[in-house]
């Protein structure tokens, strides 16, 4: 089957009259195009590693490709690269090894075995976890001494994505200095690689889930025995739901299998029943139904996305994004558990834990978009450590936690929360809303001319900030609002003295801008998109 077919193949697959039974077929045409086609793919291979889809352009070959500019980062590494590596040759990643693993898409065991032969024939040791969600990759190569690893996932992406992760040996998401190299080392190889067949694959089989629990356990970031506590009552419902995604099973392990438990979406379904798997409102609506007519004193409910690096909350009430959640863990840390630290925070990210932060008087680290942002305070050797960093798009870990999002880690942290302070999520957010204030982010945005795609938009965006300066005034709707404090290290983010703020962010790939507005009044936020459009334009 040529191999241009396949684009119309997944619109046929996601087309809602798609039927498993009846058109089977489609996915296995996908599987043998993604198995057999020598056409090459451009690589673009960020912080969150490269995205493509199965069969066009994800295939056996190019991920052989990816894995061999992935060694001969390795075999070509200056002692720069080397320490960002986290090894001093590459003898010690042959004796450390890497670690590979999948999430729940298409042909997601072969896709590894074809990078575990690259990294076989070399000399390098191989462990294989079989399906595994992000943050016990980042567990795995800590308690394992391994030197890094490669996962194969393209997180929430929809079904017809499949991608690759790698991460250096302190567990974190790799950094421009080692991705950018990748990046490069991938599209020369392109240019003339031919399909190399696989020899035997001898690799060590792993227990991804032990060794997270252990992990977590050991790091003593949660206290167990609170939840424990909490779970044994009859007056607690919980709710996951896992869209299908890498994370089933992972919170009956980790629990120790509650009666408490319904696990929603555990089937193997690499299409995710043709939704969207992320963890939207809209699919939300299972954990709703259930806890909506729970009559428990306790109530949480939990959405996981496909590789379990992202999460979102319900106690029955309402839903709980990583806006508000993350400004709840951060305060619990301080106030509950009285740990010494920072706050870690993405630029886009709301400031209602900047409120927090202030008036508790912790310093926070507020970063340019991107978890990797984090790994200064989140190094087992930083200090000052981060008690909690979080970004607004789901993602949160902690202290001594791995260096990676961990939606496990959210979810077992709500739980400790609701069991020291004896409050649903909810009813400890309106405790904060009542002694902080209360704050609510909105996101809008507008296309550009594709002209100014890169360099150009970037120069015209930092332009803002020469009439954002501190002390200045800018016109929202009827209001002259005075600019407290200006950061530019994404984009340009103006906050006024009244708390509220507008972040006004290029896009790096895209011909689009992209707005972030937080008021303390939910009807300024048009005035604000209109006043940041108009600051872009002037």
């Amino acid at each position: 089957m040529p191999n241009t077919t396949i684009p119309k193949v997944w619109k046929d697959i996601q087309s809602p009259d798609f039927n498993p039974a009846r058109d089977g077929h489609l996915v296995e045409q996908v599987k043998q195009a993604a198995i057999t086609s020598p056409k090459p793919a451009k690589v673009s291979f960020g912080t969150s590693g490269w995205r493509g889809e199965i069969g066009s352009e994800f295939t056996l070959k190019n991920i052989q490709v990816v894995a061999k500019a992935i060694l001969q980062v390795y075999k070509e590494a200056d002692s720069a690269t080397f320490k960002a590596l986290g090894v001093s040759s590459f003898e010690e990643l042959q004796t450390k090894g890497l670690v590979v693993g999948h999430d729940n898409r298409l042909l997601g065991k072969e896709f590894c075995e074809v990078v575990a032969d690259q990294f076989i024939k070399a000399g390098i040791k191989v462990y294989y976890g079989g399906e595994m969600p992000t943050p016990e990759f980042s567990a795995a190569i800590e308690s394992l001494g391994a030197a890094c690893s490669v996962n194969i996932t393209p997180s929430h992406n929809p079904s017809n994505y499949n991608g690759i992760k790698f991460n250096p040996s302190d567990g974190g998401p790799a950094g421009p200095e080692i991705t950018d190299k990748i990046t490069a080392n991938s599209n020369e190889l392109m240019k003339s690689h031919k399909w190399e067949e696989l020899g035997k694959i001898k690799w060590k089989i792993i227990d991804p889930i032990k060794i997270y629990k252990s992990f977590s356990e050991k790091q003593g970031t949660i206290s167990y025995s609170k939840i424990a506590s909490l779970l044994s009552k009859e007056s607690i419902d919980l709710v996951c739901d896992h869209v299908h995604g890498s994370t089933r099973g992972r919170p009956a392990a980790m629990l120790n299998n509650p009666q408490c438990l319904t696990s929603l979406r555990t089937e193997n379904d690499p299409l995710f029943g043709g939704v969207a798997p992320e963890p939207s409102s809209k699919n939300l609506a299972g954990i709703k139904q259930l806890l909506n007519a729970s009559k428990s004193r306790f109530r949480l409910g939990v959405i996981f996305d496909p590789d379990g690096d992202r999460i979102r909350f319900y106690d029955g009430t309402r839903e709980i994004d990583m806006n508000s959640f993350g400004a709840m863990a951060f305060h619990y840390m301080v106030t509950w558990r009285k740990k010494k630290g920072v706050l870690a925070k993405s630029v886009a990210t709301s400031n209602f834990a900047n409120i927090i932060a202030a008036k508790l008087g912790i310093e926070v680290m507020e970063t340019p978009v991107g978890f990797k942002n984090f790994r200064p305070w989140l190094r087992r050797k930083a200090n000052p450590k981060a008690l909690i960093a979080f970004e607004e798009s789901d993602g949160i870990t902690g202290l001594n936690n791995t260096l990676e999002k961990d939606a496990m880690f959210g979810l077992l942290i709500a739980l400790e929360i609701i069991a020291a302070t004896g409050k649903n999520l909810g009813e400890y957010l309106d405790l904060l809303y009542g002694e902080f204030g209360r704050l609510y982010p909105e996101r809008s945005g507008f296309e550009v001319d594709k002209a100014l795609v890169g360099e150009p938009l970037l120069a015209k965006v930092a332009e803002i900030a020469k009439v954002a300066k501190p002390g200045s005034k800018i016109s929202i709707g009827k209001k002259n609002k005075i600019v407290r404090e200006l950061l530019t290290v994404d984009g340009v983010k103006i906050i006024f003295d009244d708390d509220s703020w507008m972040l006004v962010r290029p896009s790096g790939t895209e011909p689009k801008v992209r707005i972030y507005a937080e008021c303390r009044i939910p009807d300024e936020k048009d005035d604000m998109f209109a006043a940041a459009k108009a600051l872009f334009f002037k």
